[in-house]
């Protein structure tokens, strides 16, 4: 089995899994995430643990990201440690893993903010690419509410070119094939483990339901931060070892590789993307 899920992996740089977590454990999270989102709105939330949709009124309640949940949040915590989860990690990416990022993103219904076309490690440099981001759905996901699509077998070539007029924008700025892209619909509890050279995007969401997704990222004990200055000091605050021993070696397997500045410091990948259309 594990060579299957190794070969699936490494052929299409993506694997599905449906049915990872059962509709006790999707029930204890979305609770949690009505807790965390409370009583926030656009005009005042707390920055450092919410992002706020920003197309509502100043007392509108439509989250669009909560961050770090599982540095912050215990029950998301213990998932992104949960031994069934990291087993299916451990198989693609070894047997010392380290947690590296967590997010949620909210999605909701009828203004759920648009992803566009990018690769997850152009935003945080690496020594090698032995890392993956885990998506999963708390809610259904289909096209209407935005399912994540990703361009298959994209993964074992080059970084692609995220950058406009030597800035990184956070989006792949040179012309690739929407045509083969897939969208990756599933229902609650599906979870679906990308590489992080794997283009992907999501549309908006134009229906009338939410489709909320936990995003954790993991990466191999050997696979390191190029420094960057301020903002690789930012992104590893929460990194912490899940699995296995921690490394002393460095692994590299890149010759060369872009380094992300930009014009401005934005708050995510959203906040970059949309200045990237003004």
């Amino acid at each position: 089995m594990n060579d299957l899920v190794r070969e699936e992996y490494s052929k299409n740089g993506y694997l599905t899994h449906p049915g990872l977590l059962d509709s006790k454990q999707l029930s204890k999270l979305l609770l949690e995430i009505e807790r965390i989102s409370g009583e926030n709105t656009l005009a005042l939330h707390d920055k450092s643990r919410l992002e706020m949709e920003p197309n509502q009124k100043p007392e509108g309640r439509l989250v669009r990201r909560i961050y770090e949940p599982c540095a912050h949040y215990a029950a998301f915590r213990e998932l992104s440690e949960w031994g069934t989860l990291l087993d299916v990690v451990e198989t693609v990416l070894g047997p010392n893993v380290v947690l590296h990022y967590s997010k949620l993103n909210m999605k909701p219904p009828a203004i759920g903010s648009v992803v566009e076309w990018h690769q997850d490690l152009s935003y945080y440099p690496l020594t090698n690419d032995s890392s993956l981001a885990v998506l999963i759905y708390l809610d259904d996901a289909d096209l209407a509410n935005g399912c994540l699509q990703v361009i298959p077998g994209q993964h074992k070539n080059r970084l692609l070119n995220h950058t406009r007029d030597g800035y990184f924008v956070g989006k792949i700025t040179e012309t690739i094939d929407e045509s083969a892209a897939i969208p990756l619909e599933g229902v609650a509890g599906t979870a679906i483990f990308m590489h992080c050279m794997t283009p992907h995007a999501s549309i908006a969401n134009r229906s009338d339901r939410p489709r909320r997704t936990l995003i954790v990222s993991y990466r191999a004990a050997d696979s390191f931060p190029i420094y960057t200055g301020d903002a690789t000091s930012e992104q590893e605050r929460f990194v912490q070892l899940v699995r296995g021993r921690v490394s002393n070696t460095a692994r590299f397997t890149f010759q060369e590789f872009s380094i992300p500045s930009q014009k401005k410091k934005t708050a995510s990948l959203y906040e970059l993307q949309d200045l990237s259309r003004t």
